[in-house]
Formats: C-alpha cells, structure tokens, sequence
C-alpha cells in the first residue's frame, strides 16, 4: 500500500470511498509478496497490482462490491484443477487477499494509518483479517511511540489482546517486517489461527532504504537511475566538486561534496541493514579509509568497483589497516555479477543483479538451469515447496502427450 499511498491520501483527502484489496497470504508460487495491494474508488478507477495481472479483475469486482456494502472480506485464489482458465493462479500459487472498503471518517485508526503513511512516519498497521465475529477489519495503527484504535470498544475487557497487539506490531515495525500475526484473545501468541483467535496482517511502513553511490563517475549515474528503480532513496558523494552536481545527477535525492569516509561518518544513525553502499572511485586515497568503515558497519551489501589486480591491492590495504579475514569478505569486488557489461548501463544492471541476488538469496544461475521454486523464500518452508512441486506436477500431467 506504501507504493499507492499518495493516490490514497488523495481519495481520502477529497472524501471520497474507495476499497483497498492487499495480499495477506502466499504459499507456492505467485507473482506478488504480501503487502502487494490494489485500490479501486467509488468512481471505478484502479491502481495497484495483487497478482500482476493474473486474478485482478476479480480483485476489481471484490473491491466495488465492498465499496458497496461497506463489509470487509477475506478471499483465497489458486489454481484450477478442473478449468485452468477459471479465475486463479496459473502458476501454481495461492493468494490470500483481504478487502477492507475504506470511508474517510468512519475509521479513525484507518484516517490516522492512512495520514501517517502519506506523511512518511514509520508507522505498522495491524488489521485483523480473520476472527471472531465484529473484529474483521479493526484496524490499529502504531509507531514508535504511540497508537491509535482499539480492537474493542470495551478496553476492559480487549486490554491483553491490545497491549499484544501493539506491542508485537511495534517490534515488527522496529524490525521493517510486514506479515501475518496470530494471537489468543488473552493476548498470547499462538502457532495457527482457529477457533478462539485473531489473526492480524501487520503492514510495516519505513522510509526507503538508501543506497549511497561514491564516485561521481559516468557508471555512477546509471547505478543512481536504476537505484531509483529499485526503491532505493540514492545519495551520490565525490569529493570533486566539479563532479559531484545534481545537474550529472539529477535522479539522485541528494548529492554531497565531501570526502567519502568523512561523510560515512556523519551518516551512522541513518544506516540499517538494509543499506546498499557502491563505491565507484577504484582510487586507493578514496576507498580505503571508506571501506575500512564500511565494512565495520551493519549494512546490507558493500560492492566496489575495480580491477581484479585493484581488488587484491585493496585487500592488502585493508588487511594493514587491521580489518580480518571476516570482515574484508563482505566486500563484493568486483562489483556486480558477469554478465558481460560493458556500458555504463550494462553495468549497473549488474550491479543491480547481485544487490537483488544477496538480498532475496538468489543463486545468480539462469531459472532455465535449475528445477527448484522461482521464490527463494521457499527453499525455507518445506511444506510450501512441496505443494508447489505438486501442483507443477498436476500442471504436466494434464498436458497432452506429444504425437
């Protein structure tokens, strides 16, 4: 909903009711993760996406319907064994998507979330998509310091399961996750959702993850438009003023003149794990004393630019300034995958596949050579892959045998 968050603010600035259909649950193979979501308003208009294409425009229809009635729902769509053109997933997975219409004013945890998410205040929002009877749908908001709504209107009597509700959507929101939470009504976490439950989707909305470029160079303005691309909040540093500017970098959010370690360190309270450092200097004055940081700090990914020979002199150098074996190992150098680039442009695709690839666990070979699941994310729930290993094998075995 992040992604369509300015469309929303907008509809709900104007008054006007729309339904926000997002996907709460994923097992197999399927297009979109959850937190994926499309939003249809009163008038018809839709953005967004669930499936890529695949169930949207029953999506669509769900949506107005609720628009319609005003109740929320929770539907599930997979693929068809008897009609494989029946509304589902072709590819094998299944969908959980829950629909929730949405009335400016009628909802003021939802106004709230709602506000807060188009102003960029990290904040989660954990609605109960199942449960008991009223509660589908409720709706509570919470950020670093505070909340808003209630899963009851008797607070007496719902306090445990709010205070566990806050809290677990707190600790998610610290950690940047998005995903299901299911509770006792005494609060208590439970294994799987039945009878004398409330599962939760808990949608954590933080700021971009950054991506900081150093090296004001020509492959550098290729990497900040694909950075861009990704969803990355992008800073470009460079020492040179001549060639640190935002005319060469105008998709860049910020360009810094500044000599690249020294700006490493004004930046420690605004990194996390999920920050991207490229350095594209290949100049040993400008690399070293910024990787000897770099590679100390709890960020996401380090990639340098460089020749083979260029990487083995940087080791050298950071070996003497007292970085271990662990520590230099982190650095991906030469950066990007080989793929042959020779452009800028080829080559911060490059860039681009391995930052994907380290962070999805993806194994960099073609799909075409492997026969396992197409989501890494899989190869971590057995059952998951399982079903959807059977489903692909249902698939095969309805197709007609060559002549």
């Amino acid at each position: 909903m992040q992604d369509i968050a300015e469309q929303l603010l907008a509809w709900h600035t104007s008054g006007r009711s729309f339904a926000v259909a997002t996907v709460v649950g994923v097992t197999g193979s399927a297009p979109r993760d959850p937190g994926a979501a499309l939003a249809v308003d009163a008038d018809g208009e839709a953005i967004g996406s669930v499936s890529g294409g695949c169930v949207e425009g029953a999506v669509y229809e769900l949506c107005r319907a609720a628009i319609e009635s005003g109740e929320p729902v929770l539907e599930r769509f997979g693929y068809s064994d008897e009609d494989a053109f029946a509304v589902g997933l072709t590819c094998g997975g299944v969908l959980d998507v829950f629909v929730q219409p949405v009335r400016p004013g009628a909802d003021p945890a939802l106004d709230a979330g709602i506000a807060l998410i188009a102003d960029g205040t990290p904040v989660a929002l954990a609605r109960v998509v199942a449960g008991p009877a009223g509660l589908l749908g409720a709706t509570v908001a919470v950020t670093a310091d505070t909340h808003h709504g209630l899963l009851s209107p008797a607070p007496s009597v719902a306090a445990p399961l709010d205070r566990a509700v806050v809290a677990e959507a707190r600790a998610m929101l610290d950690a940047g996750r998005t995903g299901r939470l299911v509770l006792g009504l005494d609060g208590r976490p439970c294994d799987e959702h039945g009878q004398g439950t409330v599962t939760l989707f808990v949608e954590s909305y933080v700021p971009a993850p950054r991506m900081l470029v150093f090296g004001a160079i020509d492959f550098a303005a290729a990497v900040v438009r694909i950075g861009k691309f990704l969803g990355y909040d992008v800073t470009v540093c460079d020492a040179r003023p001549v060639f640190a500017t935002e005319r060469r970098f105008p998709e860049a959010d910020r360009v810094v003149v500044d000599w690249p370690h020294r700006y490493l360190d004004t930046q420690l309270d605004r990194l996390d794990g999920r920050t991207v450092l490229c350095v594209l200097t290949h100049d040993a004055k400008f690399d070293l004393p910024l990787l000897e940081r770099a590679l100390r700090l709890p960020v996401g990914y380090i990639g340098a630019m460089g020749s083979r020979r260029t990487h083995r002199d940087r080791e050298a150098g950071l070996r003497a300034a007292g970085l271990t074996d662990a520590e230099i190992a982190r650095l991906r150098s030469p950066i990007g995958l080989d793929l042959g680039a020779r452009t800028p442009e080829e080559t911060a695709v490059s860039v681009a596949a391995e930052i994907v690839a380290h962070r999805r666990g993806g194994s960099c070979l073609p799909l075409s050579a492997g026969s396992g699941p197409i989501h890494h994310d899989l190869a971590q729930d057995p059952a998951a892959a399982e079903a959807d290993r059977g489903t692909a094998a249902a698939r095969r075995a309805r197709k007609p045998h060559a002549a």
